[in-house]
């Protein structure tokens, strides 16, 4: 999980800062709906649904919303049946990227999102060309707090967290995905607040990037992010300070 902290931080950054709300609540919206769906529309025997939940509220995805997105999935309300798919490629540099879909028209998605990679000089592959570089982990993202890190390393551990990462004073909590919600829970009775609660793709490995190549990056990033049908977008990038500094 090396290195992938910065990446992290500039998502949360752009989280706080995005002012597209409604297409941050529509992506909420469409997972609590799938979550459902598979697994039940109760929450404590329904993990998925479960972290679903927790990610929304850090969102502040009104109660309204999410009661009706779990109708939906459930059946007793009209709504539309989404394909979940993972797409793998390459950006610019091959750099690797992993972009998670939940879309109600397959044949409309494909041929955008190989667009996108070849606009910004990247390509799709096939499934598992990247994925083997990262490792699905619960992410949580801690809010301003006085306490230090051995103090919040112990707190998280004892949650049943397995790490905490300190990045320019930015703590980072993980855990093993089924456990992120119980280990949230948890930490929020000791006060902690977070800014990002979510399951993760995280690299294994970064890739540095700079220049007119990361430029680029970020682009491709950026447009798959503003698909409608895009849920997540998930790098190796490691970009240089002046490039985040402009995210």
């Amino acid at each position: 999980m090396a290195g992938h902290s910065k990446w992290s931080k500039v998502k949360r950054i752009k989280a706080v800062t995005d002012v597209k709300k409604a297409k941050i609540f529509t992506k909420l919206i469409r997972e609590i709906t799938v979550a459902a769906r598979q697994g039940g529309g109760d929450p404590d025997g329904n993990p998925r649904l479960r972290t679903a939940l927790a990610i929304a509220r850090v969102k502040n995805l009104t109660k309204d919303n999410i009661d009706r997105a779990i109708k939906k999935g459930m059946g007793t309300l009209e709504g539309v049946s989404y394909d979940e798919v993972s797409y793998e490629g390459y950006g610019p540099g091959g750099i690797a990227v992993i972009v998670d879909v939940l879309t109600d028209n397959k044949m409309r998605i494909v041929p955008e999102v190989r667009a996108t990679f070849s606009k910004f000089g990247g390509n799709l592959a096939e499934t598992g060309a990247v994925s083997w570089n990262f490792e699905t982990k619960g992410l949580l993202a801690v809010k301003e707090t006085k306490m230090s890190e051995d103090e919040l390393m112990e707190l998280a551990l004892d949650a049943g967290a397995e790490d905490l990462k300190n990045e320019d004073g930015s703590f980072e909590i993980f855990t093993e995905p089924y456990q992120l919600n119980d280990v949230k829970a948890k930490l929020e009775t000791k006060g902690l607040e977070f800014e990002v609660a979510q399951v993760s793709k995280l690299p294994k490995t970064m890739m540095r990037i700079e220049g007119e190549a990361a430029e680029k990056m970020v682009k491709l990033i950026d447009t798959l992010e503003d698909n409608d049908d895009v849920q997540n977008v998930w790098t190796n990038a490691e970009f240089p300070d002046e490039i985040l500094e402009k995210m």
